[in-house]
């Protein structure tokens, strides 16, 4: 197991007891091996739509900026939505200097599809403001990311391992919900899925982990009864919590 780190806000993560896949396999399952999982995952989700930071990125909208205010937008907004919002965005302005000279209606207008368009518009108005004043440069790491208005630890650990490069964990539903099925951690909220993937997932992974869990958990680990009878995972998956799986 890895050794204790700090998450990605800079807390201590605290130590806690063993989830099941680091316990004895139960029969059916092999025991649990994080780097097969992910090379397992790369070929399952190969043919899936990318998560939108992902998919942002490899259009040409990687810079820290652009990944911050996609993050932003992004918030309780589905994929297939938030791409194209900022696609259109990203037409009108792509720097803090430009997004700032937006007016609020204009950029509520482009927001349009978006949750929150109003409340997310001021945020990246004012966010984009701030960045300016500073000389454009954006903040790097997670602590000076949360000053900002309307980012938070999910929106941070985007910034820094998407448009930085930089080892943050994100988790979003999916991957809460995936790695606490899995039997990888035992926690009951995202922040704290956050704190156990700090502590035993190796560093390599963490801004991978977004990037395969989110199609995953979309396609194949669904929320509701997922497709466990197809799933490549399954010999690895403790499948905690399960109690409707599909078969294909």
């Amino acid at each position: 197991m890895a050794e204790a780190r700090t998450t990605a806000t800079g807390r201590a993560a605290k130590p806690a007891a063993a989830p099941a896949a680091f316990e004895v396999p139960p029969p059916g399952k092999d025991p649990f091996d994080i780097d097969e999982v992910f090379r397992l995952l790369r070929r399952a989700v190969a043919h899936l739509p990318k998560a939108a930071m992902f998919d942002l990125r490899d259009r040409g909208y990687g810079s820290p900026f652009e990944q911050l205010v996609s993050a932003l937008i992004s918030a309780r907004t589905r994929d297939e939505t938030t791409i194209p919002v900022c696609l259109r965005l990203f037409a009108a302005a792509r720097t803090p200097e430009a997004m700032a000279a937006l007016p609020d209606e204009e950029i509520v207008r482009l927001l349009h599809g978006a949750t929150f368009p109003e409340p997310k518009a001021r945020d990246i108005r004012t966010l984009s403001a701030s960045i300016a004043a500073a000389g454009g440069r954006v903040p790097d790491t997670a602590e000076e990311l949360m000053t900002l208005r309307g980012v938070g630890p999910k929106i941070a650990a985007l910034t820094l391992g998407v448009g930085f490069g930089k080892p943050a964990i994100s988790v979003d539903i999916h991957v809460h919900r995936i790695v606490n099925r899995w039997g990888y951690a035992a926690a009951a909220t995202p922040e704290r899925t956050m704190q156990a993937l700090a502590r035993v997932l190796p560093e390599r992974y963490w801004i991978e982990i977004n990037e395969r869990l989110v199609p995953f958990g979309k396609f194949v680990c669904t929320g509701e009864c997922p497709r466990c009878g197809s799933c490549p995972l399954v010999r690895q998956c403790r499948q905690v919590g399960v109690t409707a799986p599909r078969e294909a």
